[in-house]
């Protein structure tokens, strides 16, 4: 089965379950499990580091967006903020035990929420038709969070267990 076919599955079962009926940000989390079944998309390269691995580095990059005005480039830092709302609803709802062990579960919410938060009303501020569109996607995202992390922890435990060749079985962490 394709990979992004056993997200999409797993995330509608769940949502089903939890009683989140067709919620629109469904197909969303299932990219973002897909994306983030390999590790450079996990962890990406900056511009300002080899490789993004904290949200403390996730943070700092959107700063040194700021740091040069003649390579100013507002596009990154709505990126890397998308990255933050992502990486840390991916972390808090798949790996929640490693957050709870290394950070705080309440950090990454609030950051995550802030990053979604932040491109939706870059989103809603823009004339680019395609960010515009999404604005209203990512403000669900930093209203729901903490409900949408519940979902992918629901997802990984009830779903993902039956498939321990499953690509986040593989990653490792310090």
């Amino acid at each position: 089965m394709e990979l992004r076919t056993f997200f999409e599955r797993a995330i509608r079962a769940s949502f089903h379950d939890l009683a989140l009926g067709n919620d629109p940000a469904s197909s969303y989390l299932a990219d973002l499990l897909t994306r983030f079944a390999r590790t450079e998309n996990l962890y990406p390269r900056g511009l300002s580091m080899p490789r993004l691995e904290t949200v403390v580095d996730m943070l700092l990059e959107t700063d040194a967006v700021w740091e040069n005005p003649t390579h100013f480039q507002p596009e990154h830092e709505v990126t890397v903020s998308r990255h933050i709302g992502d990486f840390t609803l991916f972390m808090t709802g798949i790996f929640r035990e490693r957050v709870e062990r290394t950070a705080s579960i309440g950090y990454y919410v609030v950051q995550g929420k802030r990053a979604y938060h932040f491109v939706s009303e870059h989103g809603r501020a823009t004339s680019q038709a395609g960010a515009a569109a999404q604005a209203p996607l990512y403000r669900r995202l930093s209203d729901r969070f903490e409900g949408y992390a519940g979902a992918l922890d629901y997802a990984r435990r009830v779903y993902f267990n039956d498939h321990p060749q499953h690509p986040f079985f593989q990653l490792r962490f310090g």
